[in-house]
């Protein structure tokens, strides 16, 4: 069934307790602030089903997978953002007996995420087997304002009798990932006190199979520390506390005895600080005890203000409203509160697991998804170096994609970005991901394009972009091979944005951006050696780069490329031997094998035609400006009811591409799944962990979909038009440095400039100048495309 939260505009609300749906719940109820986050798990005890996890940005493990036999390339380990100390306990015993939230009877359960204001709060009546009740209430939140701060304001009020209270505040540092190979453990103790504050400081193991290849493996400390307040009926309270310490873990307990209808509140400060951004056990302590200081000094309820002023001016540029449809407008806003508090920007070693800090599944670590779906949100919502910090990223890491690119036979500076990885490094060992999903190299080069015609900031190639272009461009000069029967060059044993297919030749989707970021690439030499010259010898010294003899080659293959393509129903083919497939619609697959990753067997899904998410669709997304409206719409008639969307990655960016057609029943509907994935559970996965990268593209289908936003001609441009559910919706833009909010009903479309500067755009390809802090309003329209060709019967 899974968890069915209220609609509300603001706050997910779970008005009900099931303890079997207590993991789905703790995905759904995650917290972050970027530098940490962790799943929505109870502060009491719990027997139940959970999946406890809390995670630190940038702390992970070189796990050794469990496959037992390796090929030439293979990477040797899987690494994973993993477990970390838990700090969140408040646990309770009442006259003797533990408060387990599984054993109890449970009233008046209410569980709200604030989206708005950044916190989870809780509250119920707990009925032990003897009638005794206990109120509970409680606020939780990760600091926006200063990122390695958390707080817990936890009350307890005994309603019907007087209660011997026994309260354990912990940090447990004795934690695992479920997915660890039999069970392993990757934290070792190395420090833990009581003073100046109880304080834990642990290690991640080396991996010891690294270690015995020669290979230095990494190693993590995380120090948490933490403090606490009392108050009883809200005046504070000196009460003497004991302390519990075992291995990798320290508690501080506390007795009391309350009399009916008094009310405990216990606020417990915490600070993680971690060898990510300290060098040492000195500086990652002091930090942690620095930071404790300050959150005693203010105070929970300063605390929490400064948090939700963060937040605020996060929802100030972020924010989407949408008026008459509650559904949706919840679903877009947990989208985004979920896309700023797995990323803000700040430190450039960071960047975005498809789970962020809600689950293990992915290891928390990056994938193409990043540039493809999460770069255009931060672009739009942030300031630029949040955006220009995700390119960074993957800048500092060209030493090792071309080392990878090395690994698998490749040479002369050729780069292959890890398809996942957390230091540049491949640490995926699916041969049909790892040496095949070769795509993501073009996702990089498209998102290097992307930053800089949004931003209109050429030196950027000049200073980091055209040395990256330059070696995933050597990448697929080598990585093509001249076929003689077709006298064409060919991209063989790949596996295209449908991981459904795997070993296939001629994706056309790859052969197509592999092409494009060659041109790319050629067009951005020359405007480097025009324009930045001194950047030009610079790069062509530090890359060994043959202009005369790489450029010639490349230009050879941009106009000998192959791209399958079928002539009688004159649609762009996936692949080579794609229609030798039955083409059945995914309509005809019986619910109860639906999704089908789960019910069928991978040799069944990959004989069959179905596509798990957007690949030709994808390019067509990518590169609209190249194909003209109707050969849109023909492929995605043909494509989409084959999709089975079990990617979250799909929904949206078919969600766009019907917008772009016209078809705005097929993009509503696609837009509420990929809004709504999460909350509704589409894919029968949540307790797993959140979409996070597919977020972004949700956001995608809001703003470039039904705002039709686009850049022409060197200007913002916008299309919009409101789905017939709606009344209206707005959102908001940054676009070199000018403010734009857009918001679009059935009638009319206003865009304010909010900016100092005038601002040149189209409206529905009609040129116009808006002044500073002035207005534009224009007719609202929408006309629906007239092709909707049916390849398969209703």
């Amino acid at each position: 069934m899974g968890i069915k939260v209220k609609h509300h505009p603001w706050n997910i609300i779970q008005d009900f307790w099931d303890p079997d749906l207590q993991e789905d719940a703790e995905a759904i109820f995650s917290l972050g602030n970027g530098k940490m986050g962790h799943r929505g798990n109870l502060e009491e005890y719990f027997s139940g089903p959970t999946l406890q996890g809390t995670y630190i940005a940038g702390v992970y493990y070189p796990d050794k997978t469990r496959v037992g036999w390796w090929k030439n390339g293979y990477p040797d380990y899987f690494a994973k953002i993993i477990n970390a100390p838990d700090w969140r306990g408040v646990k309770t015993t009442v006259n003797g007996v533990k408060l387990d939230l599984a054993k109890v009877k449970i009233i008046d359960f209410e569980r709200v995420l604030d989206m708005k204001q950044g916190f989870l709060s809780k509250s119920f009546i707990a009925e032990l087997n003897n009638g005794q009740r206990l109120k509970i209430h409680s606020i939780r939140f990760l600091s926006m304002a200063n990122d390695e701060i958390g707080a817990i304001k936890y009350e307890i009020t005994p309603l019907n009798f007087g209660a011997d209270l026994q309260i354990i505040l912990d940090i447990d540092g004795d934690v695992k990932n479920r997915d660890a190979n039999y069970g392993e453990k990757f934290w070792e103790e190395v420090e833990i006190d009581i003073e100046p504050f109880p304080y834990l400081i642990t290690r991640t193991k080396k991996a010891e199979f690294l270690e015995k290849k020669g290979k230095k493996s990494p190693q993590f400390y995380v120090c948490n520390a933490f403090d606490t307040q009392i108050f009883i009926d809200n005046l504070q309270q000196t009460v003497i506390s004991e302390f519990k310490t075992q291995p990798k873990y320290i508690a501080q307990i506390y007795n009391f005895k309350l009399k009916q209808n008094q009310t405990l509140t216990i606020y417990k400060y915490v600070s993680v600080t971690s060898s990510v951004f300290y060098k040492d056990l000195e500086q990652l302590r002091c930090k942690a005890f620095e930071n404790l200081d300050i959150a005693l000094g203010l105070g929970f309820d300063e605390l929490l203000k400064q948090h939700i002023q963060a937040w605020d001016e996060k929802w100030k540029q972020s924010d989407i409203v949408i008026q008459g449809d509650v559904a949706a407008q919840q679903g877009i806003r947990f989208n985004i509160f979920q896309l700023n508090q797995t990323y803000t920007g700040k430190y450039k070693n960071l960047n975005i697991g498809p789970k962020g800090f809600t689950g293990e599944k992915y290891g928390g670590v990056t994938y193409w998804d990043t540039e493809a779906f999460c770069l255009p949100f931060y672009l739009s919502t942030a300031p630029r170096e949040v955006a220009r910090n995700l390119l960074i990223y993957r800048y500092n890491h060209l030493p090792k994609a071309i080392e990878n690119a090395q690994k698998l036979g490749f040479s002369g500076g050729a780069a292959l970005y890890p398809m996942v990885t957390i230091n540049g490094e491949e640490c995926h060992n699916e041969w049909e991901i790892t040496f095949e999903e070769i795509h993501r190299n073009g996702a990089i080069a498209y998102a290097i394009y992307n930053y800089i015609r949004y931003n209109d900031e050429p030196q950027y190639l000049a200073q980091y972009g055209l040395e990256v272009l330059i070696a995933i461009s050597r990448f697929w000069a080598q990585r093509v091979n001249w076929s003689k029967p077709k006298k064409k060059y060919v991209i063989l044993g790949v596996t295209g944005p449908n991981e459904y297919e795997n070993n296939v030749n001629n994706n056309w989707y790859t052969n197509y951006i592999a092409t494009w970021t060659l041109r790319y690439t050629l067009e951005s030499i020359n405007y480097v050696k025009q324009n930045f010259g001194d950047d030009y010898k610079r790069i062509v010294q530090k890359t060994n780069f043959d202009e005369e003899t790489e450029t010639l080659h490349w230009r050879h293959i941009i106009e000998n490329m192959y791209y399958p393509y079928d002539e009688n129903l004159n649609i762009i083919l996936q692949q080579e031997g794609y229609l030798d497939k039955e083409i059945v619609p995914a309509s005809k697959i019986p619910e109860n094998q639906r999704p089908i990753n789960q019910h069928w067997s991978w040799d069944r899904i990959l004989r069959s035609c179905y596509i798990k998410q957007a690949d030709v669709i994808q390019g067509l997304f990518f590169f609209e400006h190249e194909f003209d409206l109707e050969t849109i719409a023909r492929n995605f008639y043909f494509y989409e009811p084959l999709t089975v969307h079990e990617s979250s990655l799909s929904p949206s960016i078919y969600s766009i591409v019907a917008s772009k057609i016209g078809d705005e029943q097929k993009a509503y509907e696609l837009y509420l799944r990929t809004a709504r994935l999460d909350l509704d559970d589409y894919n029968k996965e949540v307790r797993e962990g959140l979409h996070i990268t597919s977020m972004g593209g949700t956001w995608m289908s809001l703003t470039y979909g039904f705002g039709g936003m686009r850049i022409k001609n060197n200007r913002i441009a916008f299309s919009p038009f409101v789905p017939q559910k709606w009344q209206s919706f707005s959102f908001k833009i940054n676009f070199r440095n000018w403010l734009l909010k857009i918001y679009v009903d059935k009638k009319s479309v206003l865009i304010d400039n909010l900016s100092d500067e005038p601002i040149d755009l189209y409206l529905y390809d009609k040129p116009y100048t808006i002044k500073p802090h002035d207005s534009l309003r224009a007719k609202a329209q929408h006309v629906k495309h007239k092709t909707q060709l049916a390849f398969f019967d209703k």
